[in-house]
């Protein structure tokens, strides 16, 4: 993460919205009274929701924790030539 001042940010909006975008990295801009605000791109802001959601949901994280022992073990679920051409095709 990156910071500026929010008078740099404010005199170089288009810039620094630009770089945040271009880069995939935050940007933390801070003002005087210390309340500080962090700018990200809207992509980079939706896979860090889609991270959290799965983080959260235990389930899956139990289901994702027993497919890496299988995975490790060489164990598991093989699909089909015809199953992976679909998945790929999305």
């Amino acid at each position: 993460m990156y910071e500026t001042t929010v008078n740099q940010f404010r005199a170089h909006l288009k810039e620094e919205v630009e770089k945040v975008i271009k880069d995939h990295e935050p940007l933390r801009v801070t003002r005087r009274n210390g309340e500080d605000f962090v700018v990200v791109s809207l992509e980079d802001y939706q896979q860090e929701q889609e991270t959290l959601l799965v983080l959260q949901n235990d389930s899956l994280m139990k289901q994702i924790g027993e497919s890496l022992k299988t995975h490790s073990k060489g164990k598991g679920y093989q699909p089909t030539q015809e199953e992976l051409d679909e998945i790929n095709r999305i």
